[in-house]
């Protein structure tokens, strides 16, 4: 037997839905990447902006007592990014299942 008797099959991938499946990987990426840039950007806005940024407007109002803008630079920054944290894991369950990537 020589190696010209031994032949290894090459896999055939159907190019068909082998597009389709780049088509649909190429949208998956593109709406968690959309996802994370739009709560990055809330979380921006509530830490750094209602926290430093709109801190003396804020200070007109307040909660529990305390001014508005100091408590989201102490705490409501943290509860808006716990919060940011549901939402992104129930909403990546949704775009798993729409793009059957559940488990």
């Amino acid at each position: 037997m020589t190696d010209k008797d031994i032949s290894i099959p090459e896999p055939k991938g159907n190019p068909e839905s082998d597009g389709e499946a780049n088509a649909n990987e190429k949208a998956y990426w593109s709406e968690n990447i959309r996802l994370l840039c739009t709560l990055m950007t809330v979380w921006f806005v509530v830490s750094f902006g209602a926290g430093i940024l709109f801190r003396d407007f804020l200070d007109q109002f307040s909660l529990g007592g305390y001014p508005l803008g100091f408590w989201f630079a102490q705490q409501g920054s943290i509860y808006v990014f716990v919060l940011l944290i549901f939402y992104y894991t129930w909403k990546m369950k949704k775009i798993e299942r729409k793009y059957d990537l559940d488990d």
